[in-house]
């Protein structure tokens, strides 16, 4: 469930352009009025006004918004004014062609979202860089978590909640014998089933595997190929992998306010509820507070409004 609060009662995307427009006039932005507008629209609605802003005033409202803003809160607000396919891509593909390749992130974006996130987003990819992901993948990741995205992006999965005990039962077997039975691992294995089953599926696989084994499956993945212990949280419960990643971007000295910024602002328009939730029951405390704690000014107050009422 969304965390996004939209008033009932709208004026029309031409009208919220001209708001935009007297906002940006004169010393300094209004940027209290800017959030209290694009904060609190939908994808669709940030679009309608991103195109009558173009129209009036010759002008692209990001490039805009860019000009006006600063910091995190700039990059946020960049972020946040994508729609879902375009921000998947734009994240992979920073992620994967600064001088530091960050394959966590990437791996993040990749192995939480469905089989039709997936293919959607690549055909942006593609649109937007003039270069395929997997061309990406496979010039900047190395060895089996290079196997693992490639086949994760390239296999179609069921996204259905039905799924088969027999085959449940045989593929907690399979990876049983891959994993803790034997000396070493045999990784092809573990990436076959991971990157071809459905999120069911797996989610069926890995009660049946802790059954049957006693043992959890994530500990079976934990020190192995990276990006599978993620396909295994987020096929059992996205909101708690979330939630848990949230904590560990505000855990010690210091904020990763990358991380912060990436997970609020692709995730308030689909599951954000769940995942304060979750929050709240693994850590004892309100997501909207630990927020606020970490960060300040306008970025703050941005933040804050994707995150929606505290509770």
């Amino acid at each position: 469930m969304a965390s996004l609060i939209i008033p009932p009662v709208l004026t029309s995307p031409r009208d919220e352009a001209a708001q935009l427009y007297k906002a940006f006039k004169g010393f300094g932005c209004d940027t209290a009025a800017v959030i209290n507008i694009l904060a609190h629209r939908d994808a669709s609605q940030r679009a309608l006004i991103q195109q009558e802003y173009r129209v009036m005033y010759s002008e692209e409202l990001t490039t805009r918004l860019s000009k006006e803003l600063s910091g995190d809160n700039k990059k946020a607000f960049l972020l946040w004014m994508h729609d879902p396919a375009v921000r998947d891509a734009t994240i992979v593909r920073q992620a994967l062609s600064g001088i530091v390749v960050d394959l966590r992130t990437a791996t993040e974006v990749i192995c939480s979202r469905t089989p039709s996130q997936i293919q959607y987003f690549k055909q942006i990819y593609y649109t937007m860089n003039s270069v395929y992901l997997e061309h990406d993948i496979e010039s900047r990741a190395s060895d089996d978590h290079k196997k693992l995205l490639l086949s994760y992006v390239r296999t179609v999965r069921y996204e259905g909640p039905e799924v088969d005990s027999v085959l449940t039962e045989r593929d907690a077997k399979a990876l049983y014998k891959a994993g803790e039975k034997r000396w070493g691992t045999d990784e092809k294995t573990f990436i076959r089933i991971f990157c071809e089953c459905s999120s069911a599926h797996l989610a069926a696989v890995s009660y049946a595997y802790k059954s049957k084994y006693k043992n959890k499956l994530k500990s079976a993945v934990k020190s192995e190929i990276s990006g599978l212990l993620t396909i295994l949280r987020c096929a059992k419960n996205p909101a708690s992998y979330f939630a848990k990643q949230l904590h560990k971007a505000m855990k010690g000295l210091g904020t990763n306010d990358a991380a912060l910024i990436r997970i609020i602002v692709t995730r308030s328009e689909i599951d954000m509820q769940y995942i304060k939730a979750e929050y709240r029951k693994k850590y004892k405390k309100c997501l909207n507070d630990a927020v606020y704690s970490e960060t300040s000014g306008n970025y703050r107050t941005f933040l804050l409004s994707l995150l929606g009422p505290n509770y």
